[in-house]
């Protein structure tokens, strides 16, 4: 099976410092891969420049084996590249279905010629998407604020997957849970899995990204130092692999 996104040799520099450095990777339909570093290794940097955010100074970025240029969030948007990043960009002050039409809002007419917003519309359609993930939330009309932390995660992964999300790059998505909540998000993680989207865990919670991912890519000062079967690897030698331990890093891929 061929990639959904696969980057080839994508380099990013700021100034003197090269952030990331000729990393190769992909992630196919259906398939969970943990993206893995310290601070600073470049994660970040590399998913910025997968959801157009920073432009590559360098490399290829191929999507349904057709290269193209992602030059702004808009654009990977476009083409179904959905990012979460750790603060989830919901509107706290605007109920569930709000959120999850926020900036691609249902509108209808009145008197022919006066735009309103269609409430009712986005109130089902929001329900709809809800029933497809299992996600439960105690009123879609409540305000975001009202919500736990795993419910807020969920109804920004409920946004990505409406809008038809083939690619969902989930930035730390368990931070901050309780264990709970923690369980439930990986779970949801499981089922978009099974529904045939790719994804990208960015994660300092080793149990939690073991858990979920088929594959592992380790990333340290830029570059791609390995990449490992999550059924042939363990835990040990992956922190190895991440702080930079000689032994286990020059094993072959």
């Amino acid at each position: 099976m061929e990639y959904l996104i696969e980057v080839k040799n994508l380099t990013k520099r700021f100034g003197g410092l090269v952030a990331v450095d000729n990393v190769s990777m992909g992630v196919k339909e259906g398939e969970v891969v943990g993206l893995l570093g310290d601070n600073g290794a470049g994660k970040s940097t590399l998913i910025k420049m997968i959801s157009g955010v920073y432009k590559p100074d360098g490399g290829k970025i191929f999507f349904e084996g057709k290269e193209v240029k992602i030059d702004s969030p808009i654009k990977a948007l476009s083409i179904a590249i959905e990012t979460l990043y750790q603060d989830l960009a919901l509107a706290e002050n605007l109920n569930v279905y709000s959120n999850i039409f926020l900036g691609r809002e249902k509108l209808r007419k009145v008197l022919k010629f006066i735009n309103v917003l269609d409430n009712n519309y986005m109130h089902d359609e929001s329900k709809k998407v809800l029933k497809r993930l299992e996600i439960e939330v105690p009123s879609l009309r409540n305000r975001i604020s009202t919500l736990s932390g795993g419910q807020r995660q969920a109804v920004a992964i409920s946004r990505s997957i409406y809008w038809n999300a083939k690619l969902l790059i989930m930035d730390e998505p368990t931070a901050a849970l309780g264990v709970t909540e923690q369980k439930k998000v990986l779970g949801l993680i499981r089922l978009l899995r099974s529904q045939g989207i790719g994804i990208i865990v960015i994660s300092h919670q080793l149990y939690d990204v073991f858990s979920v991912s088929d594959r592992l890519v380790i990333l340290r000062r830029g570059e791609k130092v390995a990449e490992r079967n999550v059924k042939e690897t363990n835990p040990d030698e992956v922190v190895s692999l991440i702080v930079g331990a000689e032994k286990v890093a020059q094993r072959s891929d």
